[in-house]
């Protein structure tokens, strides 16, 4: 990791690794976004949760586009336009992040970021995909010359070119977090808003700060796991699992399977894991949500949708509230201090990804990439959809049941991307077109 590799700690990584990202996977986020992180302090021997997810602004009027979009043979409602875009929490965590425990300079993170910026990256299998479901959204407004020049849909090996990023990045480097707040993406931001309808107001950004929280703890399978609570659902359905090492498939399925409700939004988003040699560690999950379809006029910057997915609206949310989210950045831990750091991506499918990584490793004594491997399975309603591979006696006699099976040809992105950093080795999500890379300075 570029950071690690000069003297960095795991938030300086994060930081920088998250700015990449911006430019890098912005068919699934982007810095208008939200997200949530946890930070292990290894000197402290302790754990926080940062939240920096979007929040309800106070505006009135605006209308929201309603559109579907298709994810595999489901058909998925939501809504977007400059009016279902949430006050932005990202750059204000990023400056959280690196205030309390970085220690490069702030205005050395960002290089990697510009330079992507400025060079363009190619495009994995799994962005391009997952492009082709979003094109009426990303190419809605001046997306369309980005993702789709000369009136062609970028394509797995096409170059994605976003040059006017390297200003904004440009502008958090020097102008730090606060740009996005009261500096000059803040008014880029706000015109747009008084222009297009949207509700976003500046009391609004200037009342906006990331919080840091205690991690939600449980015991499972004998080590302690740090995580959060909400819509992720994810210390519910850990306490809940049976033991697994000694099922065989087809009974892991049949009795894993009842336990996955599916809820909430189908979100767009992404994952990264850091772990430094000091064994500071940080998992941090951002988020666009499906992206509102417009962009910021000469910055090439997307804004967020989460006003449009209804299922993050709950509880009679406030201006100034923050919004729920499905995100559960965790990490686990034994009689030996850190064990795992891990995140996930995957809407309503993260809980179900996440956790199921977690049990392979934690009970069933699975190595991590396996474990990430693993063909996954996951209900909607009466269907139950699953990955080639999923043990076929199991999904026959749900069958028989009277379920509904969907079987999928292969591993795909809607069953979720996970990353992580464990005693036995990292690994990363085929499904998103993940990868692990390993500094010079090793952690964990």
């Amino acid at each position: 990791m570029w950071a690690l590799d000069r003297g960095g700690t795991a938030a300086d990584a994060a930081v920088a690794a998250v700015a990449a990202s911006c430019v890098a996977e912005t068919v699934m986020t982007g810095l208008l976004g939200g997200g949530h992180a946890i930070y292990w302090d290894a000197a402290a021997g302790s754990a926080l949760n940062l939240d920096c997810f979007c929040a309800v602004p106070s505006g009135s009027g605006g209308e929201l586009l309603e559109l579907q979009v298709p994810f595999g043979e489901e058909l998925v409602h939501y809504a977007v336009g400059p009016a279902s875009c949430a006050v932005p929490g990202l750059p204000a965590g990023l400056g959280a992040l690196h205030a309390r425990f970085g220690r490069l300079p702030w205005r050395d993170l960002f290089e990697p970021a510009m330079r992507l910026a400025r060079v363009g990256v190619e495009m994995p299998a799994a962005h391009a995909s997952c492009l082709a479901m979003l094109a009426a959204v990303m190419t809605m407004d001046l997306g369309a010359r980005i993702y789709s020049p000369e009136g062609e849909l970028l394509r797995e090996g096409d170059v994605l070119r976003q040059p006017s990023l390297e200003k904004v990045f440009a502008l958090v480097a020097s102008e730090g977090a606060a740009t996005a707040y009261s500096g000059s993406l803040a008014e880029a931001l706000l015109s747009l808003m008084r222009e297009r309808g949207g509700t976003i107001t500046r009391k609004d950004l200037a009342g906006y700060e990331a919080r840091w929280r205690e991690p939600d703890e449980i015991t499972y399978a004998g080590t302690r796991v740090l995580t959060r609570r909400g819509l992720s659902g994810v210390p519910e359905l850990l306490a809940r699992l049976p033991t697994l090492r000694k099922l065989t498939e087809t009974q892991r399925v049949l009795q894993v399977l009842p336990l996955l409700e599916a809820r909430g939004a189908e979100t767009h988003t992404t994952n990264l894991t850091v772990v430094d040699a000091d064994g500071n560690a940080c998992a941090f999950t951002t988020s666009l949500g499906l992206g509102s379809g417009d962009f910021l006029p000469g910055l090439d910057l997307h804004l967020n949708s989460m006003l449009g997915e209804a299922d993050l609206l709950v509880g009679g949310l406030q201006a100034g509230e923050r919004m729920e989210s499905m995100m559960a950045p965790t990490l686990a831990l034994d009689e030996e201090g850190l064990s795992i750091a891990a995140g996930a991506a995957g809407g309503t499918r993260l809980r179900t990804a996440l956790s199921l990584v977690l049990a392979a490793i934690l009970d069933e004594g699975l190595e991590p990439q396996a474990a990430v491997d693993r063909p996954r399975f996951h209900p909607t309603g009466e269907v139950v959809n699953a990955e080639r591979g999923v043990d076929e006696d199991a999904l026959s006699q749900l069958e028989a049941s009277g379920r509904t099976v969907r079987r999928w040809p292969g591993r795909h992105h809607y069953f979720g991307g996970v990353s992580l950093i464990a005693r036995a080795g990292a690994a990363a999500d085929p499904r998103r077109s993940g990868a692990v890379r390993r500094s010079r300075s090793r952690g964990l």
